[in-house]
């Protein structure tokens, strides 16, 4: 078998992540180009891949009953989205707006 290139599922376990890897095919029926993905559970040693990684994996002898592949390497890390908090919009936090409410005149 030769190596896979895919992206990371799933990274719940300990020393095993799912990858899913794409490919394409010709369907000579319908003359167009299908889709199909594959889920292959593969060895993370290190326990470094995240969820969003493109991998490559190489095969393996059997680890466990669905595992037989390895990551060789991570190709590209994911991008993680790092929500700004609520602090850093207000300078003191919630002190600073309290009194600055106070400080509104009433009619």
């Amino acid at each position: 078998m030769k190596p896979v290139v895919g992206i990371v599922v799933s990274n719940k376990m300990q020393k095993s992540v799912v990858v899913a890897v794409d490919r394409l095919f010709h369907h000579k029926i319908y003359n167009r180009y299908v889709k199909r993905t594959s889920k292959f559970m593969a060895h993370d040693e290190t326990n470094e891949c995240t969820i969003g990684d493109r991998v490559r994996l190489d095969p393996s002898r059997p680890l466990s009953k669905r595992k037989h592949w390895v990551v060789a390497e991570i190709l590209r890390k994911a991008r993680v989205y790092i929500k700004p908090s609520l602090s850093a919009e207000t300078p003191a936090g919630p002190a600073a707006a309290s009194s600055l409410a106070e400080n509104v005149p009433s009619s």
